[in-house]
């Protein structure tokens, strides 16, 4: 039986509510289906539970890991034990590495790299994509038993794309029954091998469309389609992006997998002691997990936001005004910067100027805020709603907001610092480390691994530092051949190249051209949905 509301057998962590105030009380198949709350809030749980004994949880494997971390948030009520159990074997069996995201010694003695990209799509979004797919399938074929036609929930899934979450939904998603995919990625920037990964995928379900714009101007049309009522109650929309917390909650496993995987790994290491985690950063999604593992408990220094030249989290994290200035560092003639701001990077996942997860940060932050004045929970909440909201309006009407009260901000300093890494240091951080270790980075590791290198220098020797890495170098071939090209025992294609990848370029490929208009997407998104439909019946 599918579930809206959530009922008094649910725990606050297992409740969700909008970050602006719209929505409580919604159950966990709720917030999934619906991905973005109706008043255009991001859903977030009522509380973030406290793991109490996890440090029993150090020899547990990747997927029993995963159970534990998504009981606290999901109710017996609406997934039983059995079947939660059954969806995450499924969502990751389909890795290559036995351990899903193995931990890798990089340098020196601490700074080690997690490897996140040994899902389907070579990239760290499949560890919630496989997951969430299956999720959605799971409460479709409970919604639609037994009924046919036109009674039968189908999901329109819209999704934005800078690049890996693209591939990753479509890779989640294709085939799955009851089941409309619509992929949004910004008409040549995104890497050949992401687009190729997504457009030569030929299911009847998927449909990618090649948005003449950014990856913000992406993500805008799909934010607007969730909150145009008609558009989201006929088509029933559900989100892929990480404004789907069910992605974030994902995400969360691998922070604490990382962090046991460091204990058993590290002679000097042990469990209770503080590490660093350092995170390539776009639209906050990833880091987001980290901290709502912090708040369960897990023993953490510091969270570092790495971000490239589209540094609005550094320039936050430095000055405590979240505003979308032009990224405007480089030489004039080699700089290409979009219209609203956003530069071209060498780690195109990445370039983004308004990063979605951020608001949940922000709420979590507020609410705290509001809990110093001494009032109740309901007060607390209602007020965080109430800030968030205000911000969220200066940002949308005059492009920014702050500063923000030097107590919040001296609230989140004490969990992130933030670097800001340029092109020439990407390229030389894949160089340098290519050069000691034979390592390749992908440019958005080579920024996570650039920023744990300062952050390093800063600390010592004795804070141990664990860089995500995010996507497969094989992804990205023009920055790691750019940067490697002087290197004469390296082969792109020999030692790079996976084989799954040699082919993609001669493959058929299917793709739609639209301008950037939300309404044109929106009868592109209909008519298809329609054609769908049809043939399903």
């Amino acid at each position: 039986m599918s579930k809206e509301t959530a009922d008094q057998n649910h725990t606050p962590s297992q409740t969700y509510l909008s970050t602006r105030g719209g929505d409580y009380g919604l159950s966990f198949e709720d917030v999934v289906l619906k991905g973005l709350a109706a008043d255009g809030g991001l859903f977030l749980p009522h509380q973030i539970p406290s793991a109490v004994n996890w440090q029993e949880w150090k020899d547990l494997s990747y997927t029993e890991l995963a159970f534990r971390i998504f009981s606290l948030y999901i109710s017996t009520d609406e997934i039983p034990s059995d079947d939660l159990k059954a969806i995450i074997e499924r969502s990751y069996s389909t890795f290559r590495a036995d351990n899903v995201a193995p931990l890798v010694h990089l340098q020196d003695n601490n700074l080690y790299l997690l490897e996140l990209f040994h899902g389907p799509s070579y990239s760290f979004k499949d560890c919630a994509l496989q997951f969430l797919g299956n999720l959605f399938e799971y409460f479709l074929v409970r919604r639609n038993h037994g009924k046919v036609g036109k009674d039968r929930h189908h999901l329109t899934v819209v999704g934005a794309t800078s690049g890996d979450t693209g591939s990753a939904a479509i890779y989640g998603l294709r085939g799955k029954k009851d089941v409309s995919v619509f992929i949004l990625h910004p008409k040549g920037r995104v890497s050949p091998i992401q687009e190729a990964q997504m457009t030569t995928c030929l299911d009847a379900n998927v449909h990618n469309i090649a948005v003449t714009g950014t990856f913000d101007d992406c993500q805008d049309i799909v934010k607007t389609l969730f909150g145009d009522i008609d558009t989201n109650q006929t088509l029933r929309l559900g989100a892929v992006n990480s404004i789907n917390f069910s992605r974030i909650l994902a995400q969360i496993v691998y922070y604490f997998h990382a962090y046991f995987s460091l204990a058993r790994d590290s002679p000097s290491f042990k469990i209770g002691d503080k590490v660093r985690f350092v995170t390539p950063t776009g639209n906050f999604g990833n880091i987001l997990a980290g901290y709502i593992a912090t708040r369960m408990g897990l023993p953490v220094d510091k969270l570092v936001v790495a971000t490239n030249e589209n540094d609005i989290l550094y320039r936050f994290w430095k000055t405590g005004r979240y505003e979308k200035h032009p990224a405007t560092n480089g030489a004039p003639d080699t700089a290409h910067i979009h219209t609203d701001g956003c530069k071209e990077t060498l780690s195109p996942a990445m370039d983004i100027l308004v990063s979605s997860n951020f608001e949940r940060l922000m709420w979590f932050l507020a609410e705290d805020f509001s809990s110093t004045i001494g009032m109740d929970d309901q007060f607390n909440k209602k007020q965080a709603g109430q800030e968030v909201t205000a911000w969220y309006k200066s940002l949308k009407q005059s492009g920014g907001f702050g500063p923000v009260h030097p107590d919040i901000m001296d609230a989140g300093r004490r969990t992130f610092e933030s670097e800001r890494v340029s092109d020439p240091q990407t390229l030389e951080t894949i160089k340098s480390c290519y050069d000691r270790t034979k390592y390749v980075l992908d440019p958005h590791t080579a920024v996570g691994v650039a920023a744990a290198i300062r952050s390093i220098a800063g600390t010592g020797v004795n804070v141990m530092h664990i860089s995500l890495s995010t996507a497969h170098p094989a992804k990205f071939s023009g920055a790691v051949e750019s940067a490697l090209k002087n290197e004469p025992d390296f082969n792109f294609e020999e030692q790079v190249l996976p084989d799954e990848f040699k082919d993609l370029a001669v493959r058929e490929k299917r793709v739609t051209f639209v301008e950037n208009s939300w309404e044109k997407v929106r009868e592109i998104v209909k008519k298809q949905v329609e054609a769908d439909l049809s043939h399903e019946r």
